[in-house]
């Protein structure tokens, strides 16, 4: 295949799915890696896949965020015989989805927690542009060296838009459907929020909310059980539990806000980490028959050992201000279990 759009030759496939393919390729122009996602409708495909595709890529591009993966380019490539498809250019991610990681169990509790916290954060952004993704669930998670990639918009849709398909199917994944979603309501910030309580959970028990073995049987139970009451775990922060049993309440509008929720989450993994106080470090022990310092004889008054102005030790310094304790900058936690897969949007 020639280069679509007369700049973007493709490498390889990487990713094929019901409707698309996804490749990664080399954009000839600007000299740079990238995931081109390709829409390949045959004869009995929905017809309104262009459409999305383009609402897809309109979405995404409005969001620069660093926890969602970048939209570059939209274009519409030629395919035998005659026919036109669209392909989206987007940011080559590399990393491992967050399927990938709990298909090992379930993770320890801050880091789950920091990954919902990065969540929230993308549904922040895309919240503040009245978007819903209408899709937050595991496989749309990219955990990158970097951080997390939420990724995936091509269902999104603008806050209070009701599904468009005329049968009444609703559009989502079942096991993060919000219950007003279920129902049929029009997706809001809220019903995105009820996903990552869903998410948050699933991260710290390894398990839904509910006792399912089979499609069937998770449809029922989202239909007539509340969602169990998150276990017991070791050290978890209360603010973090409190959070997640929010985020799985019935009532949308209980449901904490897609910021508030970034800032409690991140808050509650920043608060395990001790800063020391700032202050005058105490005096050194003085040697038996030393001068004491006393004002006008002696040695001059000892003050203690002297203190590098660091970076960090701004950090600390602006602790006294807030009154709350900052942490240092860490690294990514899952980022010491590298993957060379390179995963696209």
């Amino acid at each position: 295949m020639r280069a679509l759009g007369g700049r973007y030759h493709l490498e390889q496939c990487i990713g094929v799915g019901g409707m698309s393919e996804v490749w990664r390729g080399y954009d000839q122009v600007l000299a740079r890696p990238v995931a081109v996602k390709l829409l390949a409708p045959d004869e009995t495909a929905d017809q309104g896949c262009d459409e999305r595709a383009r609402t897809e890529a309109r979405s995404a591009a409005q969001l620069a965020h660093p926890n969602v993966a970048g939209v570059y380019d939209f274009g519409m490539a030629s395919l035998p015989p005659g026919r036109q498809a669209p392909y989206i250019v987007m940011e080559l991610v590399h990393g491992a989805t967050l399927a990938d990681h709990l298909a090992g169990g379930p993770m320890q509790w801050d880091i789950a927690v920091r990954v919902c916290a990065e969540v929230s954060a993308a549904l922040a952004a895309a919240h503040g542009h009245d978007i819903v993704h209408r899709d937050i669930k595991p496989a749309n998670i990219m955990l990158t060296p970097s951080g997390v990639k939420v990724l995936d918009f091509g269902i999104a849709t603008t806050s209070g838009q009701c599904d468009p398909l005329p049968d009444g199917t609703v559009i989502g994944t079942p096991a993060y459907l919000a219950p007003e979603r279920l129902s049929g309501e029009p997706a809001t910030p809220a019903t995105d929020m009820y996903a990552v309580g869903v998410l948050l959970y699933e991260c710290m028990t390894g398990r839904l909310p509910w006792p399912a073995d089979t499609p069937t049987q998770l449809l029922y139970a989202r239909r007539h059980r509340r969602p169990d009451p998150l276990p017991a775990i070791d050290g978890l922060a209360t603010e973090a539990a409190e959070l997640c049993t929010r985020c799985l309440s019935e009532d949308p509008d209980e449901r904490p806000t897609s910021p508030l929720a970034a800032l409690v989450l991140a808050e509650a993994v920043d608060a395990r980490v001790y800063v020391p106080p700032v202050g005058p470090p105490p005096p050194a022990p003085r040697p038996a028959g030393t001068n004491t310092g006393a004002r006008g004889t002696g040695s001059p008054k000892h003050r203690g050992p002297t203190r590098d102005v660091s970076a960090n030790a701004a950090d600390q310094e602006s602790t006294e201000h807030t009154g709350k304790h900052r942490a240092p900058a860490q690294s990514v936690p899952w980022a010491s279990h590298p993957t060379e897969a390179s995963r696209p949007y």
